[in-house]
């Protein structure tokens, strides 16, 4: 896990970043976006938590998806591993935001996966 992921999973863990930002709701699930650098195709992608689905040669598994009680449209964030089943290998663990996606990104030669929001 890198420094920054660290850093935002201690503040997501002891709330310092939820009483930032007022209190904070978890969903039973999100919407994330996949966009398959090949061929350009760009895909939505609708996961429970405690789901697994399956993206081209990863499998994404969603843990959580938090948002702001006051805003459910803003701030989505979701606690995310994905797996590249051809290497057999976690290729991400951690939070990514709606509103930052590049803050805690997949790193990717083909893929790329992103929060979009939460849903119920």
């Amino acid at each position: 896990m890198t420094r920054l992921a660290a850093a935002l999973a201690l503040l997501l863990a002891t709330g310092a970043l939820a009483q930032d930002r007022g209190e904070t709701q978890r969903a039973g699930g999100a919407i994330l976006r996949g966009l398959d650098k090949v061929s350009g195709r760009v895909t939505d992608l609708p996961i429970q938590v405690g789901e697994a689905i399956r993206y081209g040669r990863l499998e994404i598994r969603l843990g959580e998806c938090r948002y702001p009680a006051a805003d459910p449209s803003s701030d989505a964030y979701a606690q995310l591993t994905i797996i590249d089943l051809r290497q057999n290998a976690q290729v991400f663990a951690g939070w990514m935001l709606a509103s930052a996606p590049a803050l805690s990104a997949l790193d990717d030669a083909r893929y790329d996966v992103w929060v979009i929001s939460c849903q119920s």
